[in-house]
């Protein structure tokens, strides 16, 4: 129907939904530092305010690089948004997030071990915010965010509630 540098607007039958150019997925990082839990706030368009969210960033997004790996995708995206760099990945598996109107799925991938490289706050502009809360704090943290009229990303529903956060790293 319709195609962009980054999304595609499809139709199947009467079924009208978009997808990621060249079958573009993402890397989603739960990056945990002892008993913190590393966050990002950045502005987004499409809600018109900050959206507090986990790391993460396009796989493959520059077709010189159409074969990088989740993980490669996953450790450089956690260097630029967050300035960590972690020394243990675990796969987490594949997720759709909202499967009635996009394609796009995400690999969730733990990032353990990490050491503070640099500042992070992304690349071009994107000015975001790195926030470490606490595991135990997280449902007050995200509340409190909440309150403030900031979005929040429905990947942190998989901190709040699918027990990826037991035990320590």
């Amino acid at each position: 129907m319709w195609s962009g540098d980054w999304i595609t607007a499809k139709k199947r039958g009467r079924w009208e939904y978009v997808s990621r150019v060249r079958n573009i997925r993402a890397a989603v990082i739960l990056a945990l530092d002892g008993d913190d839990v590393i966050l990002v706030e950045q502005y987004r368009v499409p809600l018109g305010r900050n959206c507090m969210e986990l790391p993460a960033g396009l796989v493959g997004d520059l077709e010189s690089e159409a074969d990088e790996s989740a993980f490669a995708a996953a450790a450089r995206e956690l260097e630029e948004e967050t300035g960590y760099r972690a020394q243990q990945w675990d796969n987490l598996g594949e997720y759709f997030s909202s499967p009635g109107m996009v394609s796009e799925s995400f690999t969730l991938l733990k990032a353990t071990q990490l050491d503070r490289i640099g500042n992070g706050g992304g690349v071009d502009g994107e000015n975001i915010t790195v926030h470490r809360v606490k595991r135990g704090d997280l449902n007050r943290f995200c509340a409190e965010q909440r309150a403030m009229g900031k979005a929040m990303d429905v990947k942190l529903l998989l901190l709040l509630g699918a027990g990826f956060l037991q035990g320590k790293d």
